[in-house]
């Protein structure tokens, strides 16, 4: 029965109907965009999860699932995820799931508008992936709940799905891992996969993306998803910024620089996404470091961490780690020797003012109190190749776990370091890949 069900899924798959596509011209020679960029959990935010899903315990389960994908890749393992009962097949046949990112509710979304006429969906930014992907009816397999109104491709003038003979279709393992599935009408099939188990499989597609109302792309690349199941909140989907050709980056890269920079707001506030130019005079950059076995993702080389002031005393050998920084991982990761030391030299100082709590989680470094009520926080400086930094105050070192808990927003990981998200909030930060550089520029999202 379970073997009829799913080739029944794939034919209704392969013979659903398809609009015709129609060409679009970018609108304008803008130089730039810019987008509103979102907390989840922001006032008002329509992807706010629900309290079973939203404390810090949750954040960290699916943040340890996204560390443990990138220290895998970055060891060069592949672990397979076999989910056949839910996965749309060809001749009776599975596909193979390789580990991906996991995304869980996602911490930041843009507003994005796809189709002609265009409606718009809320989508988690994510540099960590390349592929966009957003639910698509009808569903045929399954659809998590989302708060935007599926996309309905026969509504969209513009719509296409792209056969298996593409380029896009070909480009598919390098952006997900995965390889292509082509059905017997020509159809090509994605599957992104991630982490935690989580999966989008559908049809590749391309249709007119709207990201304001004088830009526009046409032909953009991105999965219609009709199957997927996992730990996406209440989101429609994902946008991928990750260093690919079919990123929305590199689809964009034809018209703007190859570029993007970011504001990360806090849960109080809004930041800014912007695709294209990059005005260097604001930054102080860090070489980007193109890694052959993960050239999707975006590497920098640490050089040094203060605490108060004073270098850690560690030797220019033992930063010499792989170093990712990451729009989803929340929580710094540091490999175990130097996590050591930092924390060492934290709890000097802090506990002559605080007292000490026990740990939360991975988070082993906790005191008692608040992160408003606790003046006499450390300054812990991140300094990266060529003399970038991030020089952070207690909103970026400290998260608050229980009531009158607060840890020390750092953790340990195996072999690699991860800059998180919780370190880059309201810091500027600039993707320049065509000049392969990373810049940091402190002041605040306006």
């Amino acid at each position: 029965m379970g073997c009829l069900w799913l080739i029944t899924c794939y034919l209704l798959l392969a013979t659903s109907s398809v609009a015709k596509f129609q060409g679009h011209k970018l609108s304008d020679n803008q130089s730039s965009i810019q987008l509103n960029l979102y907390h989840v959990r922001g006032p008002g935010s329509p992807l706010s999860p629900n309290s079973s899903s939203s404390s810090l315990i949750d954040v960290i389960s699916h943040d340890e699932d996204r560390v443990m994908y990138f220290t895998n890749i970055v060891a060069k393992k592949r672990v397979s995820h076999h989910k056949s009962g839910h996965l749309l097949a060809q001749n009776s046949g599975s596909i193979p799931l390789n580990p991906g990112f996991s995304i869980g509710s996602g911490n930041f979304f843009v507003k994005l508008g796809l189709g002609s006429p265009p409606r718009y969906y809320s989508m988690i930014l994510d540099t960590g992936s390349s592929l966009s992907w957003l639910q698509c009816q009808p569903c045929i397999i399954y659809c998590h709940s989302q708060v935007d109104p599926l996309f309905v491709p026969s509504a969209s003038k513009t719509y296409s799905i792209l056969p298996c003979n593409t380029p896009e279709c070909s480009s598919l393992k390098a952006a997900t891992l995965n390889d292509p599935i082509c059905t017997s009408g020509n159809k090509c099939i994605y599957t992104a996969s991630y982490g935690d188990a989580s999966y989008s499989v559908g049809y590749l597609s391309q249709d007119l993306l709207t990201l304001t109302s004088s830009q526009t792309l046409p032909r953009f690349t991105y999965g219609c998803g009709q199957d997927n199941e996992g730990l996406f909140g209440r989101a429609a989907g994902i946008v991928g910024l990750a260093h690919d050709k079919l990123s929305m980056l590199g689809q964009l890269s034809t018209k703007y620089e190859y570029a993007f920079s970011y504001c990360l707001p806090t849960a109080s506030g809004r930041g800014s996404l912007y695709i294209g130019k990059i005005s260097p005079l604001r930054y102080k950059f860090t070489p980007m470091i193109r890694n052959p076995q993960n050239p999707s993702l975006y590497f920098l080389r640490l050089a040094a961490i203060t605490v108060a002031g004073r270098p850690l005393g560690l030797s220019a050998a033992q930063y010499q780690i792989p170093t990712i920084i990451d729009s989803g991982t929340v929580i710094t990761r540091l490999p175990t020797s130097i996590y050591a030391t930092l924390r060492q030299e934290f709890v000097k100082v802090m506990s002559a003012r605080y007292a000490q709590a026990p740990g939360y989680s991975i988070l082993d470094t906790c005191f008692r109190g608040s992160v408003k009520s606790m003046s006499a926080v450390p300054e812990i400086r991140m300094i990266f190749q060529g003399g970038a930094d991030l020089s952070l105050g207690a909103p970026n070192i400290l998260i608050e776990a229980d009531d009158g808990v607060t840890c020390l927003a750092f953790a340990t990981s195996n072999r690699i370091a991860i800059i998180g998200n919780h370190q880059q909030l309201t810091y500027n930060i600039a993707y320049d890949v065509s000049a392969s550089r990373i810049g940091f520029a402190p002041g605040g999202c306006h």
